[in-house]
């Protein structure tokens, strides 16, 4: 029991002190008898080797059992011990310190659990250590975790930066190594990203959205620094987890286990991607202290683009694709709507389908319309059904497949290098047919896809007709005229498409065809893709 007691004299004062940390239990035997409260000494700013040098002053007796305790607290006192949990990737706070009031701005996010202290996800330990040590906390790294993970040696970054590259990495640095860069695709964002990683020299996790961004970073890594060695790739069959390592994002999300405490340095391509539930996880449950998040736009259509700001550190940079062509960065390019006409069979059944579709959808919007059909209701799925056909009738319009024969005739007779963008694979597959282009879909191994990609590459002029594979990860820089076939009203998706075109060559300027049939719904999806431009 934590109980001492005094004999002589108390004033007023002592004892209103005595009761700031601890109970008065009553008078015995000529002694007032006091027990230790420790919630009060809390609350009120004591420390243990306070409580002891006051009960000297006053001449207290107390226990040698006591005594240790307090001793023993005293050599605890303002420590927290921090301990990583692997298995389930938390790390463990706890204190004898009574710490609510030190970490409050993160009780929202963090979870106490009786018996184990509090749960933390990997994320926010540097930000929960920072605010202790801020306080004067002492805190004990249990599994040596935390501390800076160095590359075996130095690295050194042979490129050099554009102006507005320096500018972000500076923006980047200001914000404590933390934060997105947004430019446009073509504008060497990996390269500043390289240059990060040459600068903070530390282990770093490179992930990225395909198999062919993660063989194009690691070539350009070992182009622009001396890394050589220290790089590697984690991925499907390859498991080579080096101090630089590039992985996928299905890959990262399934082993964040193995990642979260090994790299210091997390760098996330295409990072609009990160909002989706299981991508999420990935900047959640990594616990790198410095994080840079690279995006030709950030913004998404559903709003969740907001969600990337906590976990990566803000937008610290962004630039337009117009101010890099007006600053000679990018190519100049232009973007041209072209209408095309349903011919009078498709108009007649397209007219059909809609009158259908507004009968079954009650004027509600589609999103809510799919999630009703996925809790069984009849008349939304009668109106998903539709809606597919609707998608199949415009992409397969002979109209819109005309239009795009003569648009390629035309400028392959220019010498232009041509990239056909559809959302459906049947179309790609019947553009190619009617212009001889080569094609590039989702359902090709990979060591097919890099062979038509290589041909591509390797031709003056010529077509290459891609479904959504291509809206991310092509490598294309002569490629001068896009033709968008089919394709949503996602601006992001959009911007990332002309970026394709506008990589910066000697005379090079581009040209973006919005191919878009005229009197149907994708006169509306395109004004609004449009205006992220």
């Amino acid at each position: 029991m934590d109980t001492f007691k005094i004999r002589r004299w108390l004033s007023d004062d002592e004892f209103r002190e005595l009761l700031e940390f601890s109970d008065y239990l009553g008078y015995s035997s000529g002694y007032k008898i006091f027990k230790i409260n420790h919630e009060k000494l809390r609350n009120n700013g004591y420390t243990y080797r306070d409580i002891i040098a006051k009960l000297k002053e006053l001449e207290a007796e107390i226990s040698p059992s006591l005594e240790n305790k307090l001793r023993e607290l005293g050599e605890y006192e303002n420590t927290v011990i921090v301990k990583y949990d692997p298995i389930d990737n938390v790390f463990i706070i706890t204190s004898r310190e009574y710490l609510k009031p030190y970490i409050h701005r993160f009780l929202s996010k963090i979870k106490y659990v009786k018996g184990r202290g509090y749960v933390v996800k990997p994320y926010l330990i540097y930000e929960i250590v920072g605010e202790l040590e801020h306080y004067g906390f002492k805190v004990l790294d249990a599994n040596n975790v935390l501390s800076v993970k160095k590359l075996p040696r130095d690295i050194a970054f042979k490129g050099e930066l554009r102006d507005y590259q320096k500018e972000a990495l500076e923006k980047w640095l200001d914000n404590n190594g933390r934060g997105i860069i947004a430019l446009p695709t073509g504008s060497g964002k990996t390269i500043i990203a390289i240059a990060a990683i040459a600068t903070k020299k530390v282990y770093t996790l490179v992930v990225v959205f395909t198999k062919e961004q993660l063989l194009q970073w690691i070539e350009k890594i070992k182009n622009f620094t001396d890394a050589g060695e220290l790089v590697g790739a984690y991925y499907g069959e390859e498991k080579n987890l080096k101090p630089i390592t590039v992985t996928t994002y299905q890959t990262a999300f399934k082993k964040i286990n193995i990642f979260s405490t090994k790299f210091d340095f997390l760098i996330v391509d295409e990072a609009h991607h990160l909002p989706a539930d299981k991508f999420r996880a990935i900047a959640m449950g990594s616990a790198a202290i410095y994080r840079m998040g690279l995006s030709a736009t950030v913004a998404r259509d559903d709003g969740k683009h907001e969600e990337i700001f906590p976990l990566m550190g803000g937008v610290v940079y962004t630039k337009r694709a117009s101010e890099l062509v007006k600053e000679g960065y990018l190519a100049p390019f232009v973007v041209r709507t072209v209408y095309a006409q349903l011919d009078p069979a498709e108009k007649k059944t397209y007219d059909s389908l809609r009158k259908e579709y507004r009968k079954y959808s009650k004027n509600r919007r589609f999103e809510e319309i799919l999630k009703l059909a996925q809790k069984g209701d009849p008349n939304a799925i009668q109106a998903v059904r539709i809606n597919a056909k609707i998608k199949n009738l415009l992409a397969l319009s002979e109209g819109k497949i005309r239009t795009i024969e003569r648009i390629v005739k035309d400028e392959l007779m220019k010498g232009s290098k041509i990239i056909i963008f559809t959302q459906y694979k049947s179309q790609a597959e019947k553009i190619a047919e009617k212009t001889g282009a080569l094609l590039l879909h989702g359902d090709l191994d990979s060591r097919t896809r890099k062979a038509i990609l290589d041909k591509f590459k390797s031709m003056d002029k010529g077509v290459l007709v891609v479904t959504t594979l291509g809206d991310e990860g092509l490598d294309l820089p002569d490629v001068n005229v896009g033709i968008l076939a089919s394709g949503t009203s996602s601006s992001r998706q959009f911007i990332q498409r002309l970026g394709r075109l506008v990589r910066p060559g000697p005379g090079k300027s581009a040209v973006l065809y919005d191919v878009v049939l005229k009197g149907t719904s994708e006169e509306y999806q395109a004004r609004k893709r449009r205006k992220g431009l």
